[in-house]
């Protein structure tokens, strides 16, 4: 537990921030109502919420995004209209996003001296290389200046983004979701100088954040957002995942729900079986990646019937090309492929017999038609068969009294069966995607980042359709990007990195340290 730091006089010092009754609607909704909040100066500040609760428009609001119809922002305690990013720059307050804003086709340094947009029209680059190499001194990154973000992991990338507003000495620093493509090591490292950055005085941050681990470990504070309103604010040290968990969900949560959402904890399961028969086997599979090389290198792999097995790796070291080659969206180079006992070139014949289903990543891209209504993308798979067709003639009352009752059942927000699919939300895409792929008896199961960028409630209702797959005796390959989620629900886990099985652990015994190191090529 870090002690706040009281803010400082000095005009280089870690701001205090607090938000008082602010309010921002688009059209008739209200993503945000009447949300107060303080953050201290000096310290760590997580904020948690569902997809939908109103962080990401709040932190855009403090950051100069967006600007709220009502209430206040007040900086150091004096209030601040925050009217662009420029003038939140100019108070010394930078955000970190989720998603990369580099310029690729820049170098680390160009990038570096970009963010500070300042740029002379003639740079003395020796005098800059200097700069920056002292600069990258004072942190625990290495980075090579003169290499181009195409060159560097996931990882690097976002370690780059980082130092683009360390670089700049933010006084409030703003970090949405930094760690979700790191491995525990690395999200351990930027964690730590951050804490390390707020404890010195230098710096407050806010950081959004789903992992219960990051917020127990790093954080001083937590203010937790649901529909729009700040529901509960706490200090770290008075807190347990559990009790978070309670306030994301609101007060029907019931024990069992929020014991679940505490990460690590697992699912208490028999194991699996030693003479369980092989459900899907890989052997020797390769498949060239979108720049021509091999990204998927001679990969074996078996997962037996009542098996979940984990795929573990860090973003880009061809878990998606794999995933593609399996499921037939990616031509695949060598190897060959089983279902049941039986070859399997993903033909819609073969995933029909053997019963093949897959939760691909993206679903509005890699499993849906968009402009399709919900009902007929819930027909996909099975529209030329009985009870969808008879004699040759589809039966379109049969696929919207079916699409209904799975809206029903598996709880999709929509307009109704006829309502184009691209018109719902991400969860709702994934919930429908959901109800078509886990109909019926199942044999095999590929899912790939199955509950990526969705909100709490969406996350534990998936990983439970997940389980009882595998519990009524399917075979569930895990391809996924959270360590969290792989310790939590498999049984096996195996690690991929530069396109190559490199480590296999049963789930029960992994270290999340040992595990880390194979993903980040320390093998």
């Amino acid at each position: 537990m870090i002690a706040p730091v009281k803010t400082p006089s000095s005009a280089t010092g870690a701001l205090a921030l607090e938000t008082y009754q602010l309010t921002k609607r688009f059209g008739a909704f209200t993503a945000m109502d009447h949300v107060s909040m303080r953050v201290e100066a000096g310290s760590v500040h997580a904020l948690l919420g569902e997809n939908g609760a109103g962080k990401s428009t709040l932190v855009k609001c403090v950051a100069g995004f967006q600007q709220a119809e009502e209430g206040a922002i007040l900086i150091d305690g004096r209030e601040r209209d925050i009217a662009n990013p420029i003038v939140a720059r100019a108070l010394g307050i930078g955000m970190v996003y989720q998603h990369f804003t580099l310029a690729p086709g820049m170098t680390v340094a160009e990038n570096l001296l970009l963010a500070g947009g300042d740029t002379p029209a003639v740079i003395d680059w020796k005098a800059k290389r200097a700069e920056l190499e002292a600069f990258l001194a004072t942190t625990p990154f290495r980075l090579d200046l003169d290499a181009r973000p195409a060159e560097l992991a996931a990882g690097e990338k976002q370690k780059l983004e980082l130092l683009k507003q360390l670089y700049l000495k933010p006084r409030l620093l703003i970090l949405d979701e930094p760690t979700s493509v790191l491995t525990p090591q690395e999200a351990d490292e930027v964690l730590g100088h951050v804490r390390a950055f707020a404890q010195s005085g230098q710096c407050t941050v806010l950081i959004i954040t789903h992992k219960f681990r990051e917020v127990m470990a790093y954080t001083d504070a937590v203010t937790v957002l649901r529909r729009g309103k700040a529901v509960h604010h706490c200090r770290v040290a008075d807190t347990d995942p559990a009790r978070l968990a309670a306030a994301m969900m609101g007060e029907a949560a019931t024990p069992a729900e929020v014991l679940h959402a505490e990460a690590d904890t697992g699912m208490a399961r028999s194991p699996v079986p030693a003479d369980a028969r092989v459900a899907l086997q890989l052997q020797g599979l390769s498949a060239m990646g979108d720049r021509g090389t091999l990204a998927v290198h001679g990969v074996d792999l078996a997962v037996r019937s009542g098996e979940i097995l984990g795929v573990a790796g860090v973003s880009g070291n061809g878990q998606r090309e794999l995933v593609e080659a399996l499921v037939g969206q990616r031509p695949r180079h060598a190897g060959s492929v089983t279902v049941m006992g039986e070859p399997y070139a993903a033909r819609r014949a073969e995933n029909t017999r053997l019963k093949l289903r897959s939760l691909p990543e993206e679903p509005l891209r890699n499993a849906c038609v968009g402009d399709l209504s919900v009902a007929e993308n819930m027909a996909l798979r099975d529209y030329d068969a009985p009870p969808l067709s008879a004699g040759g003639w589809l039966r379109f009352g049969q696929w919207k009294s079916r699409a209904r009752a799975w809206i029903q059942e598996y709880g999709v927000k929509t307009q109704g069966e006829g309502a184009p699919i691209k018109s719902l939300s991400g969860g709702n895409v994934q919930r429908a995607v959901l109800a078509r792929e886990l109909a019926g008896d199942i044999n095999v199961l590929i899912a790939a980042n199955p509950v990526f960028g969705l909100d709490f409630a969406a996350v534990r209702e998936i990983h439970g359709r997940i389980v009882q797959v595998r519990d009524k005796g399917g075979a569930v390959l895990l391809v996924s990007e959270d360590l969290d989620e792989l310790l939590e629900l498999s049984d096996r886990i195996v690690v991929m990195s530069e396109g190559r099985i490199v480590y296999e652990t049963p789930a029960a015994g992994a270290e999340r340290q040992v595990l880390g190191a194979h993903m980040g090529g320390g093998h």
